[in-house]
Formats: structure tokens, sequence, C-alpha cells
């Protein structure tokens, strides 16, 4: 639970995407790649997530009897906070071995990302400036959990940089910020009482309410800027089929009254998100696929 499982596709899906594109563009696929860059994004959410459980109680901001969201291990005295900081400190070193290997394969600039990456899990909630304790959370991942990740493995596949790349990671890093709105939204009172200034607490509902709608929405009409023109290149519209279920979410996020309710809420933001990145891996492939048939 600490781990929070429920949340983890998000470190996959830009893995996912910029793979794809890479694929395309190179004409062929490296799985073990594929595989390890996974890996180490899977540890280094794991390793944040983890971290959060930890400081966020020793910081006083999670307190058992007015959390509303899923209970925390630490809070809840299932595990001690050192025991869960040693969880964080073995995922984070696990993300350092994959990401040796990643390195050799795709040099420094990769070794930049893998430092920058681990760096800020851990200033997530560390240090005396935390990340989540500010107006910058929704940055941080759309930074961490698109433009840098789905870039990073289109790299790792190419061997260089694309606008389409930082584009698909703009667009596959918002629906993975709304995850953090909707947290950030639901624990609104309890982080202005403990002094957890997040973009929430300082802008208010009703302009989450819109961000949550601008990061849901907007990577549907961002798809017609990544679609090139050209024979196949329509199947990047494939996304489209989860637009419903987009707008589904964005009505029960304006209706729902913030509480447990959000927890679902949260869910299935990640399991859009999921779905989204899934169909636009599928029309990445299939238009490439079938433009080459005579």
């Amino acid at each position: 639970m600490a781990v929070r499982p429920k949340t983890l596709t998000i470190a996959v899906v830009p893995v996912m995407v910029g793979s794809a594109l890479g694929w395309v563009e190179a004409g062929g696929i490296a799985w073990p790649v594929v595989m390890a860059a996974m890996t180490g994004a899977l540890l280094i959410q794991a390793g944040t997530n983890l971290h959060n459980d930890a400081a966020d109680y020793q910081r006083g901001a999670d307190d058992s009897s007015t959390r509303l969201g899923p209970p925390r291990a630490t809070a809840e005295g299932w595990l001690t906070p050192a025991e869960v900081q040693r969880a964080a400190l073995l995922s984070f070193s696990g993300a350092g071995v994959v990401g040796a290997y990643l390195v050799w394969v795709g040099g420094w600039p990769i070794l930049l990302v893998g430092i920058l990456s681990i760096a800020a899990g851990l200033a997530y909630t560390g240090g005396p400036r935390p990340i989540a304790y500010s107006a910058l959370g929704e940055l941080f991942v759309w930074l961490f959990f698109g433009l840098v990740a789905v870039a990073g493995s289109y790299f790792l596949q190419t061997g260089r940089l694309t606008a389409t790349a930082f584009l698909a990671g703009a667009i596959i890093g918002m629906p993975a910020a709304a995850v953090l709105v909707v947290n950030n939204y639901r624990d609104l009172e309890n982080d202005r009482r403990v002094g957890k200034n997040t973009l929430a607490v300082r802008l208010g509902r009703r302009v989450s309410r819109i961000e949550y709608a601008l990061l849901m929405l907007s990577p549907f009409a961002l798809l017609l800027l990544l679609r090139p023109a050209g024979e196949g290149s329509w199947w990047l519209m494939l996304p489209w089929l989860v637009s419903p279920g987009a707008a589904l979410l964005v009505r029960r996020f304006y209706v729902e009254s913030p509480g447990p309710a959000f927890n679902q809420l949260l869910a299935g933001t990640a399991r859009l998100q999921l779905a989204f990145g899934v169909l636009l891996c599928l029309g990445v492939l299939a238009g490439h696929w079938l433009a080459g048939l005579p």
C-alpha cells in the first residue's frame, strides 16, 4: 500500500509511448532497453511514493484520523518510518543499478536524466522545501512523467531527440499531472491546515476544477498536432476512443463532493491515462505498418 500500485502505471505509460515512437523511427526495437527503462521508472516512482509515505508522517501532514485518502502505511503504524525509508532507499538503489545499463546504452544524457529523476523523487517530500509542499507538484509530474520519460525512452531507441517525442511527452504528461490534481483537490483543507501550499491550496477549488478539465481534455486536441501528414496518420487519433471516459471523469470531478469518493476518481484518472497511452502506441505502430503495405 505504501508503494501505491494503483497509480504506478503513470510511470509505465511514457516509456511505452517513447519506445513505440522510437520503434517506428529506428525500424526496430531493443526490448531489453524497454524492459530496463520500465523497471527503472517503476522503481523511481515506488521510491518516491515510499519516501512520501514516511516523510509526510514525520512532517505531521498525514493524520489517520482526518485523512480522506487511502490509508498510509506509516501513519497507520503498520510500518515504522525507518522501515519505509529503507524500502525507498532500496527502490532508488535498484533504479540506479538498472540505470547503469541504460547509461551504457544511451551515454551521458541518460546519466543526467537518471540523476535528475532520482533527485526529484527525493526532493518531492524531502529537503527544506519539498516539491509536494509547493505549487510545483503538477509541473514536476508533467515534466518527469511526460516530457523526460517519453523523450528519454525515445532517445534510448534512436540516439536522438525530435519535436514529435517532446510533443508526445507533453501530451502524456497531462493526464499524469491530473492524477495529482485529484489528490490535492481532495486533500485541500487538510493540506492548508498543515501548511502544505499546493496549487489547489493557493488557487482554490474553482481553478483546480478548470485545471483538471484542461489536463484531461487538452491531450485529445493536441493529438491533431502530433498527427503528421501522410497515409496512416489518422491512426494516431485512436485515443479519441476514450474521450467519453475522460469527459465523464471531468463531470465527476465537478459534481462530487471532496472526500473519499475522490479515491475512485484518482484511480480512474490513472486508468484513463493508461488506456490513452496504450491506444496511442497502437496508433503509432498501426499507422506505420499499414502505411508500408503495398
